[in-house]
């Protein structure tokens, strides 16, 4: 008899973001020109004096173990940035840093479920959200949204899916793939219905700072005391700051949940990488101007994408409020085929984009959506325009 496996391996998906990027990176190895709008990073280097509080820390050697959930300073750091962008008091026994906020969504739900419990996930969502709740033995619910309601669940869906399995609710504004905001009133909404129903909210703010058209970020944790206490809130240096490779997440929440993070963390990371925390702390404490610089780039990118997709029949796309991705419905083109291939999904269409117009995104079945394609603008603009004048050629040349 041959050795096994655990169980839930066989359940869990590789990544499709890594898997595309994966092969647009072999394709260049082979000296192919790809143009990547799979992405899920800003294009930008991380700022100098985030990079200079790294050199800092290592020339004075600070190189060794630190505290299990985060250094002090970093802490602190984290609690002054919650309560100035957020409005959100935390001690710091409330709080923890982990190795990327990945790792802090996965820590955060070893804490939380037990076998068959239920998390609900609206879709479209994060690819790792279903396969995380999978790989700890929970349940994962996937709730549809439609694109005529901003892809947000109401309380008329939680109404729907709420189970007495149910323990922890996903949400994700701004929202990755769909760049969806939710408003105040909604968020209100949804948490006067949420505030007695003894469940979780995992409240994911990674993309806060990317906001467009006059949208405003709120967190579900500042609507009340009561909908505080059910809230864990993630977050990261990664995407704000450019610093997707210095691994550096966070979550802020009850203190119970954290403290059971803390003891997972104690005996799995031991702690994040000691150089990379005094480099968020410049992050979170330092000057904003990057952070700026990247969002007007963004607003212009997003605008010229977003318009430029309107041109290409058979593709419609709204136009997101947040983050770095446009997801347009490509639905339109299934049936038709390309050298010989017929497309019948997402799937099809990504891997005939890679290999015939050697332009990479992501297909849409790995968000729990497989009429759409998320196609990230963290790229340059000229990236952008070659790109998009490859997905228009192609989408003429169909057949």
């Amino acid at each position: 008899m041959s050795l096994s496996l655990a169980d839930t391996v066989g359940k869990v998906r590789p990544s499709k973001t890594l898997a595309v990027a994966a092969k647009a990176r072999e394709l260049r190895e082979q000296g192919i020109d790809v143009i990547n709008f799979s992405a899920g990073e800003p294009d930008f280097d991380t700022p100098q004096n985030i990079k200079d509080a790294a050199v800092k820390a290592l020339q004075a050697g600070q190189t060794k173990y630190t505290a299990a959930g985060g250094t002090p300073e970093l802490k602190k750091a984290v609690q002054a940035k919650l309560q100035r962008e957020n409005g959100l008091t935390y001690t710091a026994s409330q709080i923890i840093v982990n190795a990327g906020a990945k790792h802090t969504l996965f820590t955060l739900f070893q804490a939380l479920l037990n076998d068959g419990d239920e998390v609900l996930i609206p879709a479209p969502y994060w690819v790792s959200y279903p396969d995380m709740v999978t790989l700890l033995r929970g349940k994962p619910i996937i709730i549809p949204t439609e694109a005529e309601n901003n892809f947000e669940i109401t309380v008329e869906d939680l109404q729907k899916y709420l189970t007495p399995r149910t323990k922890v609710l996903v949400l994700n504004s701004p929202a990755n793939p769909t760049g969806s905001v939710y408003s105040q009133e909604k968020l209100q909404a949804l948490a006067d219905f949420l505030v007695d129903k003894n469940l979780y909210i995992v409240s994911d703010e990674i993309y806060e700072h990317f906001l467009y058209d006059g949208a405003r970020f709120h967190s579900i944790a500042q609507l009340s005391e009561k909908i505080r206490a059910q809230t864990i809130v993630v977050n990261g240096v990664s995407k704000a700051y450019s610093m997707t490779g210095w691994r550096i997440g966070y979550a802020a929440g009850p203190e119970n949940v954290l403290k059971a993070m803390t003891v997972i963390q104690s005996q799995s990371l031991s702690n994040p990488t000691s150089i990379a925390q005094a480099a968020a702390v410049e992050a979170l404490n330092g000057s904003q101007s990057a952070v700026d610089k990247m969002l007007k780039a963004f607003q212009e990118r997003r605008d010229y994408m977003c318009q430029f997709l309107l041109t290409i029949p058979g593709i419609t796309c709204r136009c997101p409020q947040g983050a770095f991705y446009a997801f347009p419905d490509v639905s339109a083109l299934y049936g038709k085929s390309c050298q010989g291939r017929k497309i019948n999904n997402s799937e099809d269409l990504a891997e005939l984009l890679l290999t015939a117009a050697h332009l990479a995104v992501v297909p849409g079945s790995g968000f729990g959506a497989d009429n759409y394609i998320r196609l990230s603008y963290a790229s340059s603009l000229e990236n952008i325009r070659q790109g998009l004048a490859r997905l228009k050629d192609f989408a003429a040349a169909l057949i």
